[in-house]
């Protein structure tokens, strides 16, 4: 006959995890609840970052150390809920860099997928593979986990955009790694405009074969995402919750332009007041054009041009539209998708 077990004091109880902790071992049913909660938790929370506060910053950070020193001049957005980790969501790391006239960022390659978001000024360009990508502001442009890149900027105006990269999702992999280039920077050996050439006109070379998940097409110039956006708002009413919304797409592929990192741009008409929506990706936004609001709960962000974002996991929110506004955005919405592990809720 089985022995049935008899209900322990507390004190028995904290004497046997005092025994089996000496030897790493804990618990379950004192964790269950905080492992696995009824919905997600997280310590990311609603954040803007305002341009007019951030722009004097980061010029004046050009005054106190070159880009060269600094390998990459760049001021991290991190969420006020994750201070000290170097990410502005869970699994997600946002700056903005700078680059002056006449300065090189040193090449390096790593693991780490990245995207640049032109945010302000013209001239300066990213060299991926030795192929050069001019800069412009709203272009989007992609970094490839463990290409050769560094940025130049051989104009005359300073140039600052958005890094975002995967850095918390390899770093949870425990799969970093980083190499600096023998020169501080690359042979031009590709014809500039060669990627968009290739894959920008929904075609592909008639030899291609795909070998990695990232988009071959490096740069996404806005003005042919600022003219899609204008002739399907033409074509459609606006979704209820994001008004006229596209997803950048691997030519080759069409799939997700980056495998970690979903990347979006949409536009809302004037006027437009959205319903709440919510899903399990984090999401980073940087507004380029108009004017609005994001509202959650009780509370209102005010955002304008050049500003960025941020909407944490499954957290409730809708926007609005002051004038007609275009939103950039990105998310590890690919990550949850190839897992299985992403909804929605509108």
């Amino acid at each position: 006959m089985s022995a049935v077990p008899k209900p322990s004091n507390q004190s028995e109880r904290q004497s046997f995890y005092e025994k089996i902790g000496q030897a790493s071992v804990t618990p379950l049913w004192e964790v269950l609840h905080a492992l696995i909660p009824a919905s997600p938790k997280t310590p990311c929370v609603p954040a803007i970052f305002k341009w007019r506060e951030l722009h004097p910053w980061v010029i004046e950070s050009g005054g106190l150390i070159t880009a060269k020193e600094a390998e990459r001049r760049v001021l991290v957005l991190e969420n006020p809920g994750l201070r000290g980790e170097s990410r502005i969501t869970h699994t997600l790391y946002a700056g903005l860099q700078l680059i002056l006239p006449g300065e090189i960022a040193p090449a390096h390659r790593h693991s780490q997928s990245a995207l640049r978001f032109v945010m302000e000024g013209n001239g300066a360009y990213t060299a991926v593979e030795g192929e050069r990508v001019t800069m412009s502001p709203g272009d989007f442009i992609i970094t490839p986990s463990w290409t050769w890149h560094d940025h130049g900027n051989p104009g005359k105006e300073p140039v600052i955009w958005l890094d975002g990269l995967d850095v918390p999702i390899v770093e949870i992999l425990d799969a970093q790694f980083l190499e600096r280039f023998s020169a501080e920077s690359q042979q031009t050996s590709r014809t500039e405009g060669e990627s968009i050439a290739r894959y920008g006109s929904t075609m592909l070379p008639l030899d291609h074969k795909t070998t990695s998940r990232t988009s071959p097409l490096w740069s996404y110039p806005y003005a042919r995402s600022r003219e899609a956006l204008a002739s399907l708002a033409n074509c459609e009413a606006p979704h209820p919750a994001h008004g006229h919304k596209l997803r950048y797409a691997n030519p080759a592929t069409g799939g997700w332009a980056m495998p970690t990192i979903g990347t979006f741009m949409q536009l809302l008409p004037k006027g437009f007041s959205g319903k709440s929506y919510r899903s399990t990706d984090s999401t980073v936004f940087a507004v380029v054009e108009g004017k609005g609001r994001v509202t959650f709960g009780d509370e209102t962000l005010h955002f304008e041009p050049k500003d960025v974002f941020v909407m944490p996991s499954w957290r409730a929110y809708s926007l609005h539209a002051d004038a007609e506004s275009v939103l950039f955005s990105f998310s590890d919405r690919p990550v949850q998708q190839a897992l299985d592990l992403w909804r929605e809720e509108a």
